[in-house]
């Protein structure tokens, strides 16, 4: 029998400055700090982007960290435009998300953050 993996822990220290690679083996840029919100759980990365400008990537979009970070693998089927429809729910709050074309990304406004 195997002995069972001990889970490590990532620092903050250890993640500024980290180069964030997409689910193809992509550079997309480096992570400049570790944010959260005040009353809800989880984290994220303030990643710069190659253009310079500054993304929020959640922590549940990370597939792992050690040399690298390193992002889940995007859905192939990615919505274009929003729907009318309620079909785009958030699986935290349950309200309505909205679709920001310009990160291609759902976002609901009562939790304030990208799904």
């Amino acid at each position: 029998m195997s002995k069972p993996q001990k889970e490590k822990s990532v620092t903050k220290d250890r993640l500024i400055g980290m180069k964030v690679i997409d689910g193809d083996g992509n550079f997309v840029g480096t992570v400049k700090d570790v944010a959260f919100i005040i009353g809800k759980t989880g984290i994220s990365l303030s990643m710069e982007n190659k253009s310079g400008e500054i993304q929020e990537i959640a922590w549940e979009e990370i597939q792992a960290a050690g040399d690298f970070v390193i992002l889940k693998p995007a859905s192939k089927q990615a919505p274009t435009q929003p729907e009318a429809e309620p079909q785009h729910i958030c699986p935290t709050c349950k309200g309505p998300l909205s679709y920001v074309q310009q990160y291609q990304r759902w976002y609901c406004y009562k939790c304030q953050k990208y799904v």
